[in-house]
């Protein structure tokens, strides 16, 4: 009876889940541009669309536990390593700080050294 509520509840959800994590990943890949995963020194566009669009597919069709399990690797390696290069790369990793700021800004303004 509980193998039974967890065949048909919660695996299901875990799918849909990763489904929805590859397709994330897909499009986070997709609208990144090509030179900055070269500046970011990490596999090309191409590479990382090619895996995170066979995991879409894997994880929408086929359902074999294995390679969605290999597929949720590289979604995560994407998200985790490859993403935060590739914001950094391209300006978008400032950390809440104003653009076009200095790095001697405070909280209130530029520090000028008590002059």
């Amino acid at each position: 009876m509980l193998m039974n509520g967890f065949d048909n509840g919660v695996l299901p959800l875990l799918g849909f889940a990763m489904l929805a994590l590859a397709v994330v990943a897909f499009v986070f890949a997709l609208l990144a541009r090509e030179d900055a995963y070269r500046a970011a020194d990490k596999q090309t566009k191409t590479f990382w669309l090619v895996i995170l669009g066979v995991t879409v597919l894997v994880d929408f069709f086929l359902g074999m536990l294995f390679l969605e399990i290999a597929g949720l690797v590289a979604t995560i390696v994407f998200f985790v390593d490859v993403r935060p290069a590739l914001k950094q790369v391209s300006g978008g990793g400032g950390g809440g700080r104003r653009k076009g700021g200095s790095s001697s800004d405070g909280p209130y303004g530029p520090y000028n050294g008590g002059r």
